[in-house]
């Protein structure tokens, strides 16, 4: 009886499973089906990045005061799906609540026929940023830094017709990776935010 005892004691321990994050449930009332949009529509682009870590599920941090080139990642957390995949599922929620929101390449006979016979305008993003940021062991934020470009199709391809960089911050709540993810989320809204005023300035 004790040796299996000790048999059992020396089995490893179950793996801890990874907890998973998104951006949450977004608004929790639907829009009226039979609104009309009040803005010209749009065709997304997916959203591109630099390749590597920002690919991935991972949630990441850097440690400002201690070597802030390093991107590191909770051992313990993942997002549902990689940050420029959640970052424009949010998006295209938010676009959508006055005006279509088309998908850049695909259908384009549908894309002119909302659009009065021509191809809508297109929304490019670079992810360029998206890690919980420490200033110091006990202060951080949620960092997001993209670059919007906006485009016209045209037969003979694509007029530039203006281009903003965005670099929004939010504190983080606590210092771990829960408090990073609801950091990151707010920081990821605010950036939605500033993108989707922007495109109304824009003639």
């Amino acid at each position: 009886m004790a040796l299996l005892l000790g048999a059992c004691s020396a089995l490893p321990d179950k793996p801890v499973r990874a907890a998973l994050y998104d951006f949450g449930p977004g608004a929790l009332t639907s829009q009226p089906s039979t609104r009309l949009a009040s803005l010209p529509p749009i065709a997304l682009a997916h959203i591109s990045t630099a390749g590597g870590a920002l690919d991935n599920q991972a949630v990441l941090y850097r440690l400002g005061y201690d070597d802030a080139q390093q991107l590191r990642p909770y051992s313990q957390a993942r997002w549902s799906m990689p940050p420029a995949q959640l970052l424009r599922q949010r998006l295209r929620d938010v676009l959508s609540r006055n005006r279509a929101v088309l998908n850049a390449g695909e259908g384009p006979a549908l894309n002119r026929s909302v659009n009065q016979g021509v191809l809508p305008r297109v929304l490019q993003l670079d992810l360029e940023e998206f890690s919980h940021f420490f200033e110091s062991p006990g202060s951080s934020v949620g960092l997001v830094r993209l670059r919007a470009t906006l485009v016209e199709p045209t037969p003979t391809g694509e007029k530039l017709l203006a281009q903003r960089s965005v670099t929004v911050q939010r504190p983080a709540p606590s210092a771990d990776a829960p408090g990073g993810v609801r950091a990151l989320t707010a920081a990821t809204d605010a950036a939605i935010d500033e993108i989707a005023t922007w495109l109304q300035q824009v003639p």
